[in-house]
């Protein structure tokens, strides 16, 4: 998938994740795991991508953080920021399935991983990436 792709599928995510927040986010938690889970992983792919550290046709799927072993296999080359990127991944996406297909969980829960969500971002947006 080109970039301007993966930044359009980002910036989707965003608005409908804003959305979320604004409705009531125990209203709307299974849009926010999705979206969260499936944003995160989109933006290392564009981030990947722009360090030039995998190939245009790579796809990156939210299944490889259900553990850091996982993600450690699979992203065996190294990169800046790679340890703490990881962790909040795999953090963000062992709620996914807990938001998206569990019981209503408590408003702290969905706030952890947005606040997770948050901080990479701002991680990637420190590295200069943009999804405008």
């Amino acid at each position: 998938m080109k970039i301007e792709d993966h930044n359009r599928n980002i910036r989707e995510s965003l608005e409908v994740i804003h959305e979320c927040i604004q409705k009531g986010i125990q209203e709307r938690q299974r849009t926010i795991g999705f979206n969260a889970s499936v944003a995160a992983t989109e933006m290392l792919e564009v981030y990947l991508h722009k360090q030039n550290l995998i190939n245009p046709g790579t796809i990156l799927k939210h299944e490889w953080f259900t553990s850091e072993r996982k993600a450690y296999e699979k992203l065996s080359f190294d990169f800046p920021e790679k340890e703490a990127i990881i962790k909040i991944l795999v953090e963000i996406e062992s709620k996914r399935n807990i938001l998206c297909y569990g019981k209503p969980q408590p408003a702290e829960a969905i706030t952890k991983i947005l606040s997770l969500f948050n901080q990479l971002k701002i991680i990637f947006q420190e590295a200069g990436l943009s999804w405008n």
